[in-house]
């Protein structure tokens, strides 16, 4: 796989997350290697579900925000936008507080659509979720 900035900046990144549901989250890319993306999300009241463990939705939040940010990183944003169009989420184990650290590599890069695999894992590594989302390349409106 071929990112296609190979020198975008971290900080770069987490600019994308201002004024969205990444922002709210306080969802952070933390990583990018040369096949995958890293970002770390807190489990805290914000993101809690009532029983006061990490809600499966935000779990959905952080997966379907690195993939599309990852997609994002592979087309050619001038010409090019990338949407999701499924996601899966298995939640594996439940997390009450601390942070967890989402991983996204890619399970198929091709012209029309993305297949990522993420796996969320808490701090001594144990999976919490695991999820496959699929992203829609679309030309871009104008382009």
């Amino acid at each position: 796989m071929k990112w296609n900035n190979p020198d975008i900046d971290i900080s770069e990144l987490n600019k994308l997350s201002e004024n969205t549901m990444g922002q709210v989250l306080d969802i952070k890319f933390t990583e990018i290697g040369p096949d995958y993306l890293k970002a770390t999300m807190p489990v805290c009241s914000k993101t809690h579900q009532p029983y006061g463990l990490l809600h499966g939705g935000a779990s959905a939040a952080l997966a379907e925000t690195i993939g599309s940010v990852a997609s994002s990183l592979v087309i050619d944003r001038d010409k090019q936008i990338c949407v999701g169009i499924e996601i899966n989420c298995n939640h594996i184990r439940g997390k009450k507080d601390g942070v967890v650290t989402a991983i996204a590599t890619p399970l198929h890069v091709g012209a029309s659509t993305h297949v990522w695999d993420i796996k969320i894992n808490d701090e001594q590594g144990k999976l919490v979720c695991v999820s496959r989302l699929t992203v829609a390349i679309l030309k871009k409106p104008g382009a």
